[in-house]
């Protein structure tokens, strides 16, 4: 029981950095993306939604062979960290924001696409900087877009099972996450113990779920690009 203690300890400590590299990441992208205008603006979108289709062992097949000491990426966080990114918890980090963008992208790009710029050119007036106005317009404005995005890139994190089992292995303590760890006691016949995570993260994916239509309100708005 103390190694699914640690997988779930692990699994929300990955959750939680994730969530948060990438509200910082997919914040100034959403926004770059609903005012910018051009034609290859579509190939954009589809390159940040692609892993809302792709099969994440091909996502996570191709994360490992950039993640290997002999590569580009791999080699150089080797010189710097002296250890491998891949089969690590900083390659678990690193993947899960990939596969996640889109959770992220999507609801805050929604929001901004819907937000009335006119409130942005009425503090421009008032002599508001960048910063002042994103942080009095624009953020009270988007605030519901922001929840979504942050328990959409949690919540996906959580259930991450084959992009993390790729890159990241079986490693107790450093990569087994929630998803791992219910799938080696299926392996092993031991049905209580997966039970025991399986009904955690079904009530817990039903209860975020009921939080983010909340802020959703009831589903009146949409997530998806437009």
């Amino acid at each position: 029981m103390s190694s699914d203690i640690t997988a779930v300890w692990l699994t929300l400590k990955l959750a939680a950095m994730s969530s948060l590299i990438l509200l910082v990441i997919a914040t100034p992208l959403a926004w770059w993306l609903s005012c910018w205008q051009h034609r290859l603006k579509n190939i954009v979108l589809a390159v940040i939604a692609l892993p809302l289709i792709l099969p994440p062992t091909v996502l996570g097949f191709y994360l490992l062979l950039a993640f290997a000491p002999d590569s580009l990426i791999g080699g150089a966080w080797q010189q710097v960290f002296d250890h491998s990114l891949a089969f690590s918890f900083s390659g678990l980090v690193i993947g899960s924001v990939v596969y996640s963008l889109p959770f992220a992208v999507q609801p805050l790009y929604t929001g901004f696409t819907q937000l009335d710029r006119r409130f942005l050119d009425v503090g421009y007036t008032f002599k508001m900087g960048r910063w002042a106005r994103f942080t009095q317009i624009i953020l009270p404005l988007c605030q519901s877009y922001f929840l979504v995005a942050a328990g959409l890139t949690f919540a996906h994190t959580i259930g991450e099972f084959g992009v993390v089992l790729m890159i990241g292995g079986n490693i107790p303590g450093e990569t087994q996450v929630i998803s791992i760890a219910l799938y080696d006691h299926v392996e092993m016949g031991e049905y209580y113990r997966a039970h025991w995570l399986a009904s955690g993260l079904l009530l817990f994916s039903f209860l975020l779920l009921c939080v983010l239509y909340w802020c959703n309100r009831g589903g009146g708005r949409q997530w998806n690009f437009r």
